[in-house]
């Protein structure tokens, strides 16, 4: 019987680098490269690396993170700071704080900062983030590059930011699963799915480097779901991917499905393997290794670096307001986002075999590529 099992696994073994070794995944590929075993898995590991070494070198990225605001419109059945959530204490961060955080990452001659917020569309907010984009552009002197992550707006206001000085914007879909998007949505005209798809066709024609992402654990999703999710990305040929495992939060109705879900270290190798797939998949895009990794595992984000991932967001926050932004359980506490564990995680990193790519505003190569095609 030992014998037997031994020859499965090499037979198992056999199939996944014979995958790897494709220029061209469909989707029964995919399936296989998510369902590897851990031996298996190393090797899928090992090709993201090569491949994020040739296409896009060695080179980590900081993006600082700033949570703007928890003040949100929509009630996503997932989301700790959803509209109808009365336990959350509202709050948003001022412009000279957000100032201030941009002169945090300018002097560490970090190349870029991250504006994340809860989705609004009113003209208030609109014209706040045209003014603040004016006020970062001028004290940066244009040597920091933003990427904003605030929902679905209209064209108008995606060219209104890109002319302030916005440069990357990320639209997460979540699922490209429409039965499963409803699951994890209400169906009304806030949480629209074709909308949603719109929007990063918008970005796109807009002139951003356009992002999306999606959970991965989610219950009553399958791994055919997220199989189909890396040929979503493939297909609407995206820059930028931000994905991480679902965690549940209990002041939210998924919360009621939590019986559904697999170990929470299940989802944690799942997003690696996720991360390096894509890697494979889509050879010279932008991966972030999200926040949620490190609240699984303190290493976390570094391990998504080691499956080819190159970007991470420290936390830039102010402190005050970091507990009200909390979309899942489990955050990283910010008091971590110190000069000296940024020290310590530059080691991690060059242990993962990268380099920090200080001074550099690190756009993805895919984007350069894609404008050219345009031509």
């Amino acid at each position: 019987m030992f014998k037997f099992g031994v020859v499965i696994n090499l037979d198992m073994q056999n199939k996944i680098e014979e995958i790897l070794n494709k220029s061209n995944f469909d989707k029964t590929d995919l399936v296989s490269l998510l369902n590897a075993n851990d031996s298996d898995t190393e090797l899928i590991f090992k090709k993201a690396a090569q491949v994020k070494s040739e296409f896009i070198g060695n080179s980590t990225y900081f993006r600082g993170l700033i949570e703007l605001s928890n003040v949100c419109t929509k009630n996503c059945f997932y989301c700790g700071i959803r509209k109808s959530n009365t336990n959350v204490k509202r709050y948003t961060v001022t412009d000279d704080e957000v100032l201030q955080t941009v002169k945090y990452a300018l002097d560490r001659d970090w190349g870029s900062v991250v504006i994340q917020s809860g989705e609004r569309q009113d003209s208030a907010f609109v014209n706040r983030i045209e003014n603040l984009l004016t006020k970062i552009r001028s004290l940066s002197s244009q040597k920091i590059g933003v990427t904003l992550s605030l929902g679905e707006q209209s064209v108008e206001t995606y060219e209104k930011w890109l002319n302030a000085g916005a440069t990357r914007y990320l639209v997460r879909i979540e699922t490209s699963n429409e039965e499963l998007f409803y699951k994890i949505h209400p169906k009304d005209n806030l949480h629209n799915f074709e909308l949603r798809k719109k929007a990063l066709l918008d970005l796109k024609k807009t002139g951003y480097m356009t992002g999306t992402g999606v959970m991965i654990g989610l219950p009553f999703q399958t791994i055919e779901d997220l199989a189909d999710d890396l040929l979503f990305m493939k297909e609407y040929d995206i820059d930028m991917c931000g994905m991480g495992p679902y965690i549940e939060h209990e002041d939210t109705p998924l919360f009621e499905y939590k019986d559904l879900l697999m170990p929470v270290d299940e989802r944690f190798k799942l997003t690696l393997k996720m991360i390096a797939v894509l890697r494979i998949l889509m050879k010279d895009v932008n991966i972030a290794s999200a926040t949620a990794l490190q609240a699984i595992n303190p290493d976390g984000r570094e391990e998504g670096i080691r499956c080819g991932a190159n970007v991470i967001m420290p936390n830039i926050t102010p402190v005050k307001y970091h507990e009200s932004y909390n979309l899942y359980k489990g955050k990283p506490q910010i008091v971590a986002e110190t000069d000296e564990y940024i020290r310590q995680l530059e080691l991690q990193i060059a242990e993962a075999g990268d380099t920090v790519g200080y001074g550099k505003l690190g756009d993805p190569i895919h984007f350069e590529k894609r404008k050219k095609e345009d031509r």
